[in-house]
């Protein structure tokens, strides 16, 4: 855990509250044209443009095994930069709404329960309670496996050539 406090973007899938490292964040945009890719995984809804690069766009509920849910007024897409074997990759991740950026003191993250839980171990960094909510501290790297990533970039590399 971190030893300073964290600056987190919180947003919402299905009824949870969800955060992500503001480092992780470039910006959030409304749900603009998504171009579909054939053959790609449900969850990846496509590529946008972004200030003229092609910006792969997941959908962040369906990735987590939520059911997929149409875009409102509220929907945001959060433009992340991962880190994949020391590579930076662009991708966008679709939410059902984004809130607010707040600061999480590293005495209030407590790890994921181990039983129980709905979401995998490994792609939950921790939990902050909040009134009588928690916040589930996302881990945006381990959301996206690396052969979910050598796909991405195939898509990106495919569609800016295109």
């Amino acid at each position: 855990m971190p030893n300073k406090i964290t600056e987190s973007i919180t947003f919402k899938l299905g009824g949870e509250l969800f955060s992500i490292n503001v480092a992780r964040v470039r910006e959030v945009l409304e749900v603009g044209q998504i171009t579909r890719i054939p053959s790609t995984p449900e969850y990846m809804r496509g590529v946008c443009n972004v200030r003229g690069h092609a910006i792969p766009i997941l959908d962040l509920r369906m990735r987590l095994g939520l059911p997929p849910q149409s875009d409102t007024v509220v929907t945001r897409v959060i433009v992340m930069e991962l880190d994949i074997d020391g590579e930076p990759v662009v991708v966008g991740g679709v939410a059902d709404s984004v809130h607010e950026v707040i600061d999480i003191e590293p005495a209030s993250i407590h790890p994921a329960p181990t039983i129980a839980m709905r979401w995998r171990a490994d792609f939950i960094e921790g939990m902050v309670g909040r009134g009588d909510e928690f916040i589930i501290m996302l881990n945006v790297n381990a959301v996206f496996s690396s052969e979910e990533i050598a796909l991405v970039e195939e898509v990106t590399a495919r569609t800016s050539a295109a």
